[in-house]
């Protein structure tokens, strides 16, 4: 028999640790592996022969690990050059390894599936397991660490909202994560109980923005004397292309960029003379174990495992996924997807999701089942 070792890439999330245990438990009942290892940091600790012996996990450690946020095993962003992946395949050799799973969103299982390439011929298998709180992971119908994300955005936006409606002296941007696609910041418009309700406007990266549009819907709304709340996604562009904030680091995939909430309040203070405010919650809304959605982290041990089973079972090349059956109620069934097909193929929200400053009732449909437990309740009577 040989040992299975699972890495991680790319960002934490609040239940990557839960595919882990689902991939780990899988292996313990399997009675197919010898051991079974996790790679400290990513890719770079396969590549240093820094494992962690994850085979004699008890229930009580699996248990505590399912709900801790961030990654246990610790991930990366670490570059693979193309001779990299010899040099894998010689360290896998060297340590028995026959099993190889990578947890991660675009960049990992583009990693993910030109290492099974460079192993197939020497019989080591290798699966992905799907991650991203961006979802913007093709061929799934969404993946582990979004619903928890979302979640956080929904609970988030509905408190920032009491809190300006309870001073509406100013308007507030707050600022979600998304480079290239807006799916959390779109996931905060499941904070509005009814009409009215902040968020009053969102902007997300597929749609272009237009300074003067923008500034005349904030002013529209703020002579309505309840302040006024802006949902925005880091990465939102002008027509040509051009990012509102322009990135203040490049390296590779990873895109920093300056803080878009911090520039759009700025132009509200200069351009209309109203007060204006930043809020960027920033790494806190992808680690936030306290808000996880229930039914992500269920979702992403069952694929940690269906991962897991697929691979010992003799099957390499493939990630574990999701295919949307029912919105209500809600059901998805698992299902696997060729790596080959993943690709560096980003998704971006499609137009049924989008109005003009908003989302569609088609997007909020498919989007509320997955973060999970009713949201807070807020007495509020102003």
């Amino acid at each position: 028999m040989a040992q299975l070792l699972i890495a991680h890439g790319g960002a934490p999330t609040a239940v990557i640790n839960a595919s882990l245990v689902g991939a780990v438990r899988e292996a313990q009942r399997s009675g197919k592996v010898d051991g079974i290892l996790g790679a400290a940091c990513g890719t770079g600790g396969i590549l240093k022969e820094s494992f962690m012996d994850l085979t004699g996990l008890d229930e009580t450690a699996l248990q505590a690990l399912t709900a801790s946020p961030a990654s246990a095993i610790g991930t990366s962003r670490t570059p693979l050059e193309e001779g990299d992946y010899a040099d894998i395949v010689r360290v896998l050799k060297k340590h028995g390894i026959g099993y190889v799973l990578l947890t991660g969103g675009n960049g990992t299982m583009d990693t993910c599936a030109k290492l099974w390439e460079a192993c197939r011929k020497d019989g080591i298998l290798v699966g992905g397991i799907p991650k991203t709180i961006d979802n913007d992971l093709d061929l799934t119908d969404h993946a582990p660490g979004f619903g928890s994300a979302a979640r956080f955005a929904a609970v988030s936006m509905r408190e920032i909202a009491a809190d300006v409606a309870a001073l509406p002296i100013h308007v507030c941007i707050v600022e979600y994560m998304g480079r290239n696609a807006g799916w959390i910041a779109a996931a905060s418009a499941l904070a509005r109980e009814k009409a009215g309700d902040a968020p009053h406007l969102l902007l997300v990266p597929e749609v272009p923005f237009d300074e003067a549009d923008f500034l005349k819907e904030v002013t529209r709304i703020w002579k309505q004397g309840r302040g006024v709340v802006v949902a925005v996604s880091e990465g939102i562009r002008y027509a040509d292309g051009t990012p509102v904030a322009p990135p203040l680091f490049t390296s590779g995939r990873a895109v920093y960029f300056g803080a878009v909430s911090q520039y759009l309040s700025r132009l509200v203070i200069e351009k209309l003379g109203i007060k204006a405010r930043c809020e960027t919650p920033g790494i806190l809304g992808r680690c936030c174990g306290e808000m996880a959605s229930l039914v992500d982290r269920t979702e992403a041990e069952s694929l940690g495992a269906l991962a897991a089973r697929t691979v010992l079972e003799g099957t390499g090349g493939m990630m574990a996924g999701l295919r949307r059956v029912s919105d209500e109620p809600y059901q998805c069934e698992e299902i696997l997807i060729p790596l080959e097909g993943l690709t560096l193929h980003e998704r971006p929200l499609p137009p049924e999701y989008l109005a003009r400053y908003n989302v569609t009732d088609a997007f909020l449909r498919w989007c509320r089942p997955m973060i999970g437990n009713q949201l807070p309740t807020i007495t509020q009577w102003v």
